[in-house]
């Protein structure tokens, strides 16, 4: 479904990605680990089309994407739940929900009253709080409501940057639970994660970023008892 081949991209002097590749299969959890200043949040940012590339190529279901323009990418599918939520905090959750359907154009009334419902069901706190503004949810909740949002526009890959985040360690476990519930309801998702070992635990496929480059890829569970990833990220 996504293909990266060869992409670097620059800030100023500073190379955040040194000519990765990277690919990511329909029905798949992809995960991407790695410490601070790896490259993770800026290979979501170069899918989305956020950041400028100084070279190699980015394909979507097919279709080179590499100089494509971020709202062009959005309609093609992809979606992208940012770090630190960002939800509307004036906004009731209803509300943000609908601000979803956005970036799909083609969406029906009917399509859209059939994702709220299937949100609803997947997150029954946010049916429960549909009135609140989204501000006054917790942490939690509104991690929640970011990654319901971005369902809203029907997405074939929904692209997750850090969403356990500053999360007590109970809710993390809920919301990585609901990742797989996403993945079943027949998402690809492309993940990164700075809880390593949750994140392998759930992927089915993992790449491992050091400084701009990919170092190790494999299966989640392969690269979750691998010594060099143990060490480095999982405290063995």
């Amino acid at each position: 479904m996504l293909k990266i081949e060869n992409l670097s991209v620059n800030y100023g002097y500073i190379t955040a990605l040194a000519g990765i590749n990277l690919e990511v299969n329909k029905g798949e959890i992809v995960t991407l680990i790695g410490g601070n200043g790896a490259g993770k949040t800026t290979t979501l940012m170069s899918i989305s089309g956020l950041v400028q590339k100084a070279s190699g190529k980015i394909t979507f279901k097919g279709e080179d994407i590499t100089k494509t323009a971020p709202d062009k990418i959005v309609k093609m599918g992809v979606c992208h739940v940012p770090e630190g939520r960002k939800i509307f905090p004036v906004l009731t959750v209803y509300e943000n929900l609908i601000a979803g359907t956005l970036g799909n154009p083609t969406l029906k009334k009917s399509q859209i009253s059939d994702l709220v419902e299937k949100n609803y069901e997947l997150f029954p706190r946010l049916k429960e709080r549909s009135k609140q503004n989204g501000g006054s949810l917790s942490g939690g909740e509104q991690q929640m409501l970011a990654i319901a949002r971005g369902l809203m526009m029907d997405p074939d890959i929904i692209m997750l940057d850090e969403p356990s985040l500053g999360l007590a360690p109970i809710i993390v476990e809920e919301i990585f639970e609901l990742i797989l519930k996403i993945r079943k309801s027949g998402k690809t998702v492309l993940l990164i994660e700075q809880n390593a070992s949750m994140a392998l635990s759930i992927a089915d496929r993992g790449y491992v970023l050091e400084i701009g480059n990919v170092i190790l890829e494999g299966k989640g569970k392969d690269l979750l008892v691998n010594p060099e990833v143990k060490k480095a990220y999982l405290g063995g």
